[in-house]
């Protein structure tokens, strides 16, 4: 029997829409509180169609000075801000355009550039400018089918950069997978709070293998969530605990 020990908090709802209202209000409460704190707060989104609604629900929430919210990403795809596929279009369409965020507070990663390396670095630049701990104050998170997370894939050799913040990953032909830009371990261990979405049966496998007191961040990235030194919360819906 493999044992698990979950790092954090673990919150299970029934499903999506529960996931949502919990994952609002909670992150709500933690850019209220960094605000009150700090002055400002640094947070951060990701993409996928799981946090879709609950940045719709953020936008609504009660209580944010929405001028004292600076915006980041977790990640990019290399396609432009129109695109579809683009993490930037899609947190414009569901929070950008809905919350009364400044403008020049928004920093998108230049998914389009026509190099990457070297957005990569302009990245690093405006987060090492940015950041109070080399850290988002809050930063919203998820795993994919194949224990990956932010843009740090299974097998490849983002999970072990250390030197760096942000880094440009290459893309996968093979898996239809765009060439993309993300942030590293490093930033990702320094946030003062992360949530990490996930919903449906799916993601039931690369859970329990992030939960495992035993395992390789290699084979499942995710598990670098482990050396999160702020707080850090799940919250799943039953089907991706395993409980539908």
């Amino acid at each position: 029997m493999t044992t698990k020990v979950v790092p954090g908090q673990l919150v299970a709802l029934p499903d999506l829409d529960a996931v949502t209202r919990e994952a609002a209000t909670r992150i709500a409460r933690s850019l209220r509180e960094a605000i009150a704190r700090h002055g400002s707060v640094a947070f951060a989104l990701s993409g996928g169609e799981t946090p879709r609604p609950t940045y719709e629900k953020l936008a609504a929430e009660p209580g944010i000075d929405w001028s004292k919210v600076e915006i980041f990403w977790i990640d990019e795809r290399a396609v432009p801000p129109s695109s579809d596929r683009s993490n930037y279009k899609w947190a414009k369409v569901t929070l950008l355009d809905r919350a009364p965020i400044v403008p020049a507070r928004v920093h998108r990663m230049v998914g389009e550039a026509s190099d990457l390396d070297a957005a990569a670095r302009d990245y690093e630049n405006i987060l090492r400018s940015s950041l109070r701990t080399g850290g988002f104050d809050v930063a919203v998170m998820g795993i994919g089918d194949d224990g990956h997370t932010a843009s740090l894939f299974p097998g490849e050799a983002g999970v072990d950069v250390v030197d760096r913040l942000v880094i440009s990953v290459p893309g996968a032909p093979d898996q239809k997978r765009e060439a993309r830009l993300t942030v590293t371990v490093p930033v990702i261990e320094a946030c003062g709070a992360v949530f990490m979405l996930v919903v449906g049966e799916a993601k039931h496998a690369p859970l329990e293998r992030a939960w495992s007191a035993s395992g390789s961040t290699k084979d499942t990235p995710a598990r670098v969530m482990r050396g999160v030194r702020g707080s850090l919360t799940w919250i799943i819906d039953k089907a991706a605990g395993g409980m539908a």
